[in-house]
């Protein structure tokens, strides 16, 4: 696919996906949806990419969906003919896309991230802020709801006390309320963002199995929704078992012993563990 609302590059095995419409502080689009849809597929299928940046042209992360349409932008039975049936909401279809991913996802927000621009953030492992960034759950002052799965991850990552306050209110909050709060591990200065982004990337990249990261990435994901630690405890159990008799495990503690960075043989594109993707087994035949 060519690219027309996002760029999409690779380089030291970090593949960097920059949200590509400045002049409308990157507002979201049919367009951008498939785009970004099949970059990360992109990303996901290619074993020399380890990890994924996501970040804005300009001074905007995204500000939200596109309103061009007017009134009825979201009145999806005027202007596609759709019913609730049949519609299905784009920026879940990338939050499940993102959700699905083997390699990590790191966000780094540069401006303001707000609507689509903050839920899309929710599935992604790590957040990173400029002190620039500004988010907002603003869809109750615009009579909507939240989309993008929100529901199922905000409350997931900063706890249903915090997800209701920003949620119901709908307001704008800056960076360090973000930290705080939980949706941001870390503020930098606009400068240092891309850096603090890379340096992480390139930190799970060099050290890091990406079967392992892969199984992992799925399993703590997963477990979020599981009823009992019982669940974990079973796949855990599985991937023990598999990886320990793995290549991978052997390079991991050979190079340790040997005091040198690993070289691990085992590709997420091909080498994952018979048992992944664990959660689509039937218990009954």
């Amino acid at each position: 696919m060519t690219y027309a609302e996002i760029r999409y590059e690779v380089a030291e095995r970090i593949a960097t996906v920059t949200l590509n419409r400045p002049a409308k502080m990157n507002a979201f689009t049919h367009v951008m949806r498939d785009e970004l849809i099949d970059a990360f597929g992109r990303a996901d299928a290619d074993d020399e990419v380890r990890a994924v940046i996501v970040t804005g042209a300009g001074r905007a992360y995204c500000a939200g969906a596109d309103l061009s349409a007017g009134t009825s932008t979201f009145d999806y039975a005027k202007r596609e003919g759709l019913t609730a049936q049949t519609h299905r909401d784009g920026g879940g279809m990338v939050s499940l896309r993102i959700f699905e991913m083997k390699k990590p996802v790191i966000a780094a927000v540069n401006g303001a991230a707000v609507g689509i621009g903050a839920t899309m953030l929710l599935p992604m492992d790590v957040r990173l802020a400029s002190t620039d960034a500004r988010f907002g759950f603003v869809f109750a002052r615009r009579g909507i709801v939240p989309e993008a799965c929100s529901s199922w991850f905000l409350p997931r990552v900063v706890g249903i006390g915090q997800a209701l306050e920003w949620t119901l209110s709908g307001r704008v909050f800056g960076a360090e309320e973000a930290k705080a709060g939980g949706l941001v591990s870390r503020v930098v200065s606009p400068e240092e963002l891309m850096p603090a982004a890379r340096a992480l990337a390139k930190e799970i990249a060099d050290n890091t199995a990406p079967v392992a990261v892969a199984l992992a990435r799925q399993m703590m994901w997963r477990m979020l929704g599981a009823d009992h630690p019982m669940e974990a405890h079973k796949v855990d159990s599985r991937g023990i078992f598999t990886m320990g008799a793995s290549p991978d495990v052997a390079e991991g503690i050979a190079a340790f012993k040997e005091k040198r960075a690993p070289r691990f043989p085992m590709r997420a594109g091909t080498d994952m563990p018979a048992f992944y993707p664990w959660w689509k087994e039937r218990p009954f035949k």
